[in-house]
């Protein structure tokens, strides 16, 4: 009996070990992360080292992405284990050839170096001031920053990784306009799913339209195609963007003043995990709820033909429930019957009875997506009742919609010319106000 209860006892003490040891390795609370690299120390290839965020959910690091030769400096999710994400790469354009390589900072500089010590990327401030010690930190957002060691402020960094978006959005970061430095945050995906170098596709605000909208963009020798549009900010959300309101993990910002136009998301649950990413030809967001490891895509824009910009004409809009999917608005008919006839509705529809001037009405299409905003200008000053009188006094002014539809609506939107890129969801979008004849308005 006593050689079955040493048995006992040994087989007890050997579980207490494995168990001791998952919770050393496996629990946040019991590790000790190291997300600090001061001006004396370094990363390198041939060390391994690595920088992890305070709670351990993000590494930077030295990764090499397929077989070839060519080693990266970013960061990815840590406590993602199905496959190893990425979330930023310091020298996508640039790789380091070989296993010789070394990050640190220099002369209040974050650099990379390679072979023969040559600078393979850098953070390239120009300004010097040695008041305090610099350190580079990796923060629990997946943001790295440099800074004085004195100073944690965030509006005291010296330079961030956020600034610098690859192919992902995470929590917290911003795309879109700085204003005060001219910088255009925006998102370029990946060359192929192991080449982090800068692709074809991107997706960036454009200012160039009567109202400020994301557009995702391919460029394929030199021919650039807008592949989808985010619509106008209208107080919620973008028109055009299949984010789901009321969720109690995820908040979207939209901020529009004289510093910046920009948009960021937030986590109100941290356990919770989102990030929007470019890849080739498509804006996806992947989001992982516990205890699930791996990523689930939540939506993905282009996702149906109504997505194209160039599928129905102007005056027309795509609808997933009708056949054919393109519409022409109530008072407008086919501008070339035979093609519509054969679903071709790429050269829209016309009138049927041309705008007066006086005694015009205005037809309400609900559920839309805005149209295109080049031809648009907005006035926010305006009660929502204002908005139908102040176009019917312009000939000019085809059609309006409320500018911000929260608390009953504030402000208007206004177009001149043709209407384009217009689509109908069964669910979400907002109403839109096209100008008819009387004649038309039945």
């Amino acid at each position: 009996m006593k050689g079955v209860h040493n048995i006992y006892h040994h087989s007890y003490t050997f579980s207490f070990l494995l168990v001791f040891l998952a919770l050393i390795l496996f629990h946040p609370a019991l590790s000790t992360y190291v997300n600090t690299m001061s001006s004396s120390e370094s990363l390198t290839i041939s060390s391994n080292r690595t920088l992890v965020s305070p709670g351990g959910v993000f590494e930077l690091g030295f990764f090499k992405p397929s077989a070839l030769q060519r080693w990266y400096l970013g960061i990815w999710y840590r406590k993602v284990f199905d496959q190893k994400t990425y979330a930023w790469v310091a020298n996508r354009d640039n790789p380091l050839s070989n296993s010789s390589g070394t990050f640190k900072i220099s002369g209040n500089n974050l650099v990379l170096l390679g072979q023969s010590n040559n600078t393979v990327w850098s953070t390239n401030l120009t300004r010097c001031n040695a008041r305090s010690p610099v350190i580079a930190e990796l923060l629990p957002n997946g943001n790295f920053v440099m800074r004085y060691s004195s100073n944690r402020d965030s509006s005291g960094f010296l330079w961030q990784s956020f600034d610098f978006p690859t192919d992902t959005l995470l929590p917290d970061m911003k795309l879109g306009y700085d204003l005060k430095t001219g910088r255009n945050r925006f998102l370029t995906s990946w060359n192929s799913s192991d080449d982090p170098s800068s692709g074809n596709t991107t997706y960036k605000l454009d200012l160039r339209r009567g109202l400020p909208e994301f557009i995702l963009i391919n460029t394929f020798l030199n021919q650039r195609v807008e592949m989808q549009r985010s619509g106008p900010w209208n107080g919620m959300e973008f028109s055009g963007i299949p984010e789901v309101q009321g969720l109690n993990y995820m908040v979207y910002n939209y901020t529009e003043n004289s510093e910046e136009i920009s948009y960021s998301f937030q986590m109100t649950n941290q356990s919770i995990y989102s990030r929007l990413t470019v890849s080739e030809f498509t804006l996806d967001r992947f989001t992982r709820i516990p205890p699930s490891w791996g990523w689930s895509l939540f939506w993905s824009l282009p996702t149906d033909v109504c997505d194209s910009l160039y599928f129905c004409g102007s005056y027309s809009y795509c609808d997933l429930n009708t056949s054919p999917n393109c519409n022409c608005i109530n008072g407008f008919v086919p501008k070339n019957p035979q093609q519509w006839d054969l679903r071709d509705g790429t050269q829209g529809c016309v009138r049927t009875t041309q705008m007066s001037c006086s005694g015009d009405g205005f037809l309400r299409l609900n559920n839309m997506n805005l149209p295109d905003t080049k031809t648009a200008t907005v006035d926010r000053t305006i009660d929502v009742k204002k908005c139908e009188e102040k176009c019917l006094s312009d000939c000019n002014c085809t059609t309006f919609a409320v500018e911000d539809v929260r608390n009953g609506g504030l402000g208007c939107v206004f177009w001149t010319g043709e209407l384009v890129e217009m689509r109908k969801y069964a669910v979400g979008g907002q109403d839109l106000y096209v100008r008819l004849n009387a004649a038309d308005l039945g």
